[in-house]
């Protein structure tokens, strides 16, 4: 749905910002964008919040389009008494009670509930994977320093894992099979549509001025998100189980 696409990324941004300025009473706003904004070159570094934006495809294109609205907005009014604004770029995220289609993880765990071999179309594509608790934390550290320091703060940010948790497809799903045995996979065939095989993510930046860094390993992140869906199949009390994995990721943090 490209029209769609950019109206919700585009013109969707532009019309929270100006009301977030025309409250009067919002002091930190952060908006969301993601990896994806970047013109991917398909080199083997990570990309740093200073590369230039771009996208092949429409999510990709309206997601750097709403980096540059969110910029010129902050440039035009930031400083007089509208709110101290940023963008947070995550990694790809994974975490229990993802139910998005054509997401890795969703997808291979609907395909191990309906007994089926998931189809994969690139297991080669590599990309900078999280537990999605990493960027909330960064999110709200980000909102917090706004909200204290102001302009400070008001740019663009990276919240990516580690450059080594930065994996193919393939070993994600190999990996995750190691936990849930009965998980099958085959490469897709035919025609496929343009996917960047290589991303990274630099945030160096955000651990240099936010003190943020990401806590859980992939492996746990992987362990995490199959404990989860493990749960769920089994009838648990999903608020509660949630709740104990914020608390182990808050206790994580915590102690290092």
């Amino acid at each position: 749905e490209p029209l769609e696409t950019f109206e919700t990324n585009v013109m969707g941004t532009a019309n929270v910002l100006q009301a977030a300025g025309e409250a009067g009473t919002v002091r930190a706003f952060v908006s969301v964008t993601t990896d994806k904004c970047y013109e991917n070159k398909e080199w083997l570094w990570a990309y740093r919040e200073n590369e230039p934006l771009g996208g092949r495809d429409p999510y990709s294109a309206s997601k750097a389009c709403a980096e540059l609205v969110t910029a010129a907005w902050r440039a035009s009014f930031g400083g007089d008494g509208f709110p101290a604004t940023a963008t947070a770029r995550a990694g790809n995220v994974i975490g229990g009670g993802d139910w998005a289609v054509d997401r890795i993880l969703p997808d291979a765990f609907r395909a191990l509930d309906a007994n089926r071999a998931l189809m994969v179309r690139h297991p080669a594509a590599i990309r900078p994977w999280q537990h999605v608790l990493e960027p909330l934390a960064g999110y709200l550290l980000l909102a917090e320093r706004l909200y204290q320091h102001g302009e400070q703060f008001a740019s663009a940010w990276n919240f990516g894992p580690a450059e080594g948790d930065a994996r193919p497809v393939s070993w994600i799903l190999d990996k995750v099979a190691e936990r849930a045995p009965e998980l099958r996979w085959e490469v897709e065939g035919g025609a496929k549509v343009h996917e960047a095989r290589f991303l990274k993510l630099d945030s160096s930046k955000a651990r240099a001025e936010l003190d943020w860094a990401p806590r859980w390993p992939l492996q746990e992140a992987l362990a995490q998100t199959v404990a989860w869906h493990k749960a769920w199949r089994a009838g648990a009390d999903m608020q509660a189980f949630s709740y104990s994995q914020i608390d182990a990721y808050s206790q994580c943090a915590a102690d290092a």
